[in-house]
């Protein structure tokens, strides 16, 4: 128990619900309804796409890279074929 380390307890955040207020023109007011919250803006519409374009983003990214290593690789063996065909022809 010396080196447990006792947390203290967070107390639950609770629903804050105000009383209704009188309307300061005197007239009868319909109360605004309590919309609860349902989490929707963790995974709206717009998250999705921008999921998408980042996913291609990163693909393309990629690709990029693939092709211009292939291009360096191509370039060194090309001019290492084309050194050792020169030194035959010296021969």
């Amino acid at each position: 128990m010396l080196f447990r380390p006792q947390l203290p307890s967070a107390p639950r955040p609770t629903l804050v619900r105000h009383a209704e207020a009188a309307s300061p023109c005197g007239c009868q007011h319909a109360p605004t309804p309590v919309r609860p919250s349902t989490g929707s803006l963790l995974a709206s519409p717009r998250t999705g796409a921008v999921a998408a374009v980042l996913l291609g983003g990163v693909v393309l990214t990629a690709l990029l890279a693939a092709v211009a290593v292939t291009a360096l690789s191509v370039a060194v063996a090309t001019v290492v074929l084309r050194s050792l065909l020169a030194s035959q022809r010296r021969r």
